[in-house]
């Protein structure tokens, strides 16, 4: 066999494995709801900055470390879990003048662009739908880790996010500018691979 022969034949061996395994680097994750959190705050007429929580969070997430840039993510938050630890406010916020949830129980986030900003930081920029209304939000996340879960003894990842989302896009402008238009979103989440 001649020596171009004998380096031609293991190069389309590896060629064909790359062909076959290459693209099924990334994987896919299930958001636990046990372990998300959203957290949002505002500021109250420059006095405190009171929180409300969406909990149940659920989702999915496409991420490979090696191309992080074709990550995808997709979230549904159910506003009728939003709890503001004030049993009045509470009921206020999910009423007709604000989220009304008995119309749009689940806001939702897409991903449409993953943004690679270095040292396990990444800028996921989506769109938002709240209320009916779509809104493009960049979501500014970091990958705290990603490996075999000590106790399911899974692939899991964890990430940590922040975004600035103005409510009054979504059509939530009541006491603005005493209680800010800016509402900061706080997110931490495990999610598990399918298998």
């Amino acid at each position: 066999m001649s020596s171009r022969k004998k380096i031609a034949v293991p190069l389309a061996l590896s060629l064909g494995l790359w062909a076959q395994f290459g693209h099924a680097a990334a994987q896919t994750y299930q958001l636990n709801p046990e372990h998300t959190s959203v957290v949002m705050s505002w500021s109250h007429f420059g006095f405190s900055h009171p929180t409300a929580d969406i909990s149940q969070v659920s989702g999915t997430l496409v991420f490979d470390s090696a191309s992080p840039e074709k990550a995808k993510v997709e979230v549904k938050l159910p506003l009728d879990t939003l709890d503001t630890h004030v049993d009045a406010l509470t009921k206020e916020f999910k009423a007709g003048e604000y989220f009304n949830t008995g119309t749009y129980p689940e806001a939702t986030f897409r991903s449409t662009r993953v943004i690679a900003k270095g040292g396990h930081r990444y800028d996921v920029q989506g769109e938002l739908t709240l209320k009916g209304v779509t809104r493009p939000v960049t979501l500014h996340a970091t990958l705290n880790k990603q490996g075999e879960h000590p106790m399911l003894k899974k692939q899991a990842i964890g990430f940590d996010a922040t975004a600035i989302v103005k409510r009054s896009e979504f059509g939530l402008a009541q006491y603005i500018p005493a209680v800010s238009d800016d509402i900061t979103l706080t997110i931490s989440t495990e999610a598990y691979a399918d298998k």
